[in-house]
């Protein structure tokens, strides 16, 4: 299923997360860089209304992403009457910190899941709160992505995969079937994972890296197949 915000059955979140979104109801986009840009588009592509678009960095403030201008900091949305949102920052610790502090900040903030309507998202998807997939993914049957996670443009979830909270799936990375990608993990463009792989919370695997073993928490691999290259504290 696609081609609305929201779309697949979402997974439980926590208080003020996790709704559908509504093409009837604006959404404010937090984030002002190039992400934001294609989160963006995504929304255009379903219809839905953009409130805002907020960045903390005021050098960034008054200049125009996409044709809407940018603002912030992120938490002017409560001053604005905006309860609705998504975080578009690629970063995944980034992401992470600002969606911590606003459900803080904000009371009664939701976040808006959206799937392009150029994706193939299966019936069945669990898609978190302020879960992004962009245009040319495509996600199989009974594949759960968390909240904040961010699947790029021509990615392929297969069957079963299981995504943690704030993973970044970059752009054509394909996963088989049965893949464990821990909370935080960042998987670089282009890289293949075979079958039944795990890999660690907060891990990072290398562009074009083809991992045939599981990655530890916090490991980085690189390479064909994929080797250590280090570990993040």
């Amino acid at each position: 299923m696609s081609g609305r915000p929201g779309s697949g059955r979402h997974g439980s979140g926590q208080q003020g997360s996790g709704q559908q979104g509504s093409g009837q109801q604006g959404v404010a986009v937090l984030g002002g860089g190039g992400h934001a840009k294609v989160v963006l588009a995504t929304l255009a592509a379903l219809g839905v209304a953009v409130e805002a678009v907020l960045d903390d960095d005021p050098r960034l403030h008054g200049t125009h992403l996409l044709g809407v201008e940018v603002g912030g900091p992120a938490e002017a949305l409560a001053a604005m009457g905006v309860r609705r949102a998504v975080v578009a920052v690629g970063d995944n610790a980034a992401r992470r910190r600002l969606v911590e502090r606003l459900e803080s900040a904000v009371p009664g903030l939701v976040w808006v899941s959206a799937a392009h309507p150029a994706t193939v998202v299966h019936e069945s998807v669990v898609l978190g709160p302020g879960t992004v997939v962009f245009a040319g993914a495509v996600v199989q049957p009974e594949a759960a992505i968390g909240a904040h996670v961010v699947v790029n443009t021509a990615a392929s979830v297969d069957h079963d995969c299981r995504l943690g909270d704030y993973a970044h799936i970059a752009p054509a990375v394909r996963l088989a079937g049965g893949v464990e990608v821990g909370e935080g993990a960042l998987l670089g463009i282009g890289c293949r994972v075979m079958p039944g792989v795990r890999i660690g919370a907060g891990a990072v695997v290398g562009a074009g890296a083809t991992v045939v073993h599981h990655v530890g928490e916090g490991w980085t691999v690189v390479g064909t197949p994929a080797r250590r290259r280090g570990r993040r504290g």
